[in-house]
């Protein structure tokens, strides 16, 4: 169930676009643009706060606090609703397309009378809107993309919002008598980036009572279907719930039954024709006899069929079949085998927390080694300066060693996210940029220039001596911006020449790189780090998802370098990089 933080990020982020949509002032608009993103980052629940302890969240004044508690008294906004009321919700949904912003939308509706995604589209085509100023053919075609990644999300949600919502229903229905066994399944339990519906399993004698207790849940809003073996639900979030009840002796063949994709289950069920049984979720059996051979357990399912138990994350019909007869299957990499993260942020730039909160918050996690890397100057709303990531230097070596109950206490890397301009160039020259621990380096501009120079650009970045991670590689951000059209062919290879690793970026928004790609780039040898990004301590805990897209890409903890020893780390970051000047720090 959704945070009452993230609740009322989105309400105020609605907020702000519908001042931009309206008219409103700009500032005041970027005002709660920026409150929304520190209500969403906090670390507290701000339903447990009040006025003045609201006050405490970075860029929340005195009104946005007022408002919040009138939000989480009343279930509503006066000032949100007013603003809601002059606006069609047509407008509003506009502004869900990518690279469309509120002001765009509000000019297209008063000079155009549009107030669809549909009646938009259908402008693009006639090319009305070439006539109107700051629109053009170029604009034309980025709409028409934006229109065509938003109809392909569709219903699909984020994997941190499904994932918060199954674990509340999971844990809940858990508790329910009668209940012996309870887990998410379906393309959750494999880690898609985002997610259509939600399966969830259950085991009991009895299906009555949990089929009772799912209607029944708070965020409910219908029932679309209600039965002995399966009850669908419709809750708060848009999103289907389909819950399905198996006898106790049933589970490990159901469980594998819903997880797996439609084509990994194909092949199982060929498998086991080819071995005269006959698969379904109620068990694997002898097709003559009909005797139940298997059903209790996945592993004695995937055992009955000849193979070893395969990871959820694997079952898309990607070779992992065949890997498992070979016994070349991976082992995938584990949360539990991270020992750091090394791309994280912190208010010195766009993070929300100061520095000593972050590094108390990493220590919590049991992190060995954890890194610190706040944007550069070339990124210039930042307002970095040589002074301020020095003085910044000395305060984190002052915390080394400081935290964590590890031997020697978590040890901490002072680093930089540079950022990669046009010409594949970065902050900083040489001889400065030699003092950091390591350095994380990103497009964050420019991203349509054509495919020889995007290739050109990542290729010189990863070149670079001092340049030892490509942090979110193609720079998506999922259902709102695709990624730049790269020759990432080019790049592995590059990768793998120069030693450079490729980020895993666990923000749920972004998840880059993709799966498929890092299938790719590991045949090249490529070295990934599954990284945060974090810019409030909350979004520490997003690792997981990283990691679960690392499994989808077959990575093994060797493959992902967060999970070595540091000594084995600082050996990996120090290649090829130039000597420290003295006054580096």
């Amino acid at each position: 169930m959704a945070r009452s933080n993230d609740e009322v990020a989105a309400l105020f982020q609605e907020y702000a676009d519908l001042i931009s949509l309206t008219g409103g002032d700009a500032f005041r608009a970027r005002a709660h643009e920026k409150a929304a993103r520190s209500i969403g980052g906090y670390h507290a629940d701000v339903a447990t706060l009040d006025v003045q302890g609201l006050q405490e969240i970075p860029d929340v004044g005195r009104s946005v606090a007022e408002k919040i508690v009138e939000y989480l008294r009343d279930g509503r906004v006066a000032a949100v609703e007013e603003l809601r009321a002059r606006v069609p919700p047509g407008v509003r949904r506009l502004t869900a397309v990518p690279t469309l912003g509120p002001r765009k939308a509000r000019v297209l509706h008063e000079e155009l009378g549009i107030s669809s995604v549909e009646e938009l589209a259908d402008a693009v085509r006639a090319e009305r809107l070439r006539d109107l100023r700051g629109f053009g053919p170029k604009t034309e075609e980025n709409i028409l993309h934006g229109i065509e990644l938003l109809r392909s999300a569709g219903d699909r949600v984020l994997l941190d919002v499904a994932a918060d919502l199954a674990e509340d229903i999971v844990g809940r229905l858990a508790e329910v008598s009668g209940c012996s066994r309870c887990a998410c399944a379906g393309s959750l339990r494999r880690v898609r980036e985002t997610i259509g519906d939600i399966d969830v399993l259950a085991a009991a004698e009895d299906s009555a009572p949990l089929m009772r207790a799912f209607t029944e849940l708070p965020y409910v809003t219908e029932v679309i279907a209600h039965g002995t073996t399966k009850t669908s639900v419709r809750t708060t979030e848009g999103l289907a719930v389909d819950l399905r009840v198996v006898p106790p002796e049933s589970w490990g063949a159901a469980l594998q039954y819903f997880t797996g994709s439609r084509a990994h289950n194909i092949r199982l069920r060929e498998r086991a024709v080819h071995l005269g049984l006959k698969l379904s979720e109620y068990g694997l059996f002898d097709a003559e006899t009909g005797s139940r051979i298997a059903s209790r357990t996945e592993e004695d399912v995937y055992a009955g069929l000849g193979l070893p138990w395969i990871p959820p994350p694997l079952r898309e019909d990607r070779g992992e079949i065949e890997a498992g007869l070979a016994g070349t299957l991976p082992r995938p990499v584990t949360e539990a085998d991270l020992r750091g993260d090394l791309h994280t942020h912190t208010d010195l730039t766009d993070g929300l927390a100061p520095l000593q909160e972050m590094v108390a918050a990493a220590a919590d996690r049991g992190y060995a080694y954890y890194a610190v890397t706040d944007h550069g100057p070339a990124l210039s709303m930042q307002r970095m300066t040589d002074e301020r990531m020095l003085d910044q230097r000395a305060r984190l070596r002052a915390l080394d060693g400081r935290y964590g109950r590890r031997r020697g206490g978590l040890r901490l890397l002072h680093g930089a996210e540079l950022n990669i301009d046009p010409d594949g160039g970065v902050d900083w020259p040489e001889d400065f940029l030699a003092g950091f621990d390591l350095c994380v380096a990103s497009v964050h501009s420019h991203f349509r220039q054509d495919r020889a120079a995007l290739t050109r650009r990542l290729v010189r970045a990863c070149e670079h001596p001092c340049v030892d991670i490509i942090g979110h590689p193609t720079t998506r951000l999922i259902g709102k911006r695709p990624g730049i059209d790269v020759d990432l062919d080019a790049v592995f290879e590059a990768c793998a020449r120069t030693g450079t690793v490729l980020e895993i970026n666990a923000r749920p928004e972004r998840l880059d790189l993709r799966d498929e790609d890092i299938l790719r780039a590991r045949r090249y040898g490529v070295r990934f780090a599954v990284n945060s990004d974090a810019h409030s301590t909350r979004h520490l805990a997003t690792l997981r998802f990283g990691i679960g897209t690392a499994q989808r890409g077959w990575l093994t903890a060797g493959d992902v370098v967060n999970t070595w020893p540091l000594t084995r780390l600082r050996r990996h970051l120090a290649r090829g990089r130039p000597k420290r000047r003295p006054d580096s720090r």
